[in-house]
């Protein structure tokens, strides 16, 4: 597989969350072809499991979807912020707890195509109340129900939020309910 070597790149929009720049890209055929990245820092999404197996889920609106979204808590890392940091801070901020004990299940990209956003997915138990000021523009009620519940949900495409379909999945296989 022949790698694409990047002989220009600009940014032409820088916003808060994310940035995109256009990259100028060579091919082995000696032919050059534009490739538009959306620039992201990177995130984390938590599989919450509380001392009864039962998953603590959000339901906020999402712009993109225009409807609101049964998810995992999650959230986008701060500069200079590792994602074991990341989804500590998140868990607080997103739901009022805090992990005692977190286990990476895996990370996936987005969109590889064009995005460099990855997210990693932890499972997070031994969870005891602890809340950090949530962020201002965000709206979240907490829905807590038994794992296998939410687990069929995400089968019955119920849940269609992607971080949360791989969560849960990811989650069922190491605790030995999906094979």
């Amino acid at each position: 597989m022949a790698k694409e070597h990047i002989i220009k790149s600009r940014t032409i929009f820088e916003g808060r969350v994310v940035n995109l720049r256009i990259d100028t890209v060579k091919l082995d055929d000696a032919h050059t072809y534009e490739r538009e990245i959306i620039q992201h820092a990177g995130a984390v999404a938590l599989v919450p499991l509380d001392e009864n197996g039962d998953v603590l889920l959000v339901r906020q609106y999402r712009a993109g979807a225009q409807q609101e979204l049964l998810e995992l808590p999650a959230g986008g890392l701060e500069p200079g912020e590792g994602r074991e940091e990341c989804a500590r801070r998140e868990l607080q901020e997103e739901i009022g707890f805090y992990p005692e004990k977190l286990e990476k299940l895996g990370s996936f990209w987005v969109a590889a195509s064009y995005t460099t956003e990855s997210i990693t997915i932890y499972l997070a138990s031994v969870l005891r109340p602890a809340r950090l000021q949530p962020d201002k523009d965000e709206r979240i009620d907490v829905v807590r129900m038994p794992f296998a519940e939410a687990l069929q949900s995400a089968l019955t495409n119920q849940i269609e939020d992607s971080k949360t379909l791989i969560g849960l999945m990811w989650a069922a296989r190491h605790l030995g309910k999906l094979k």
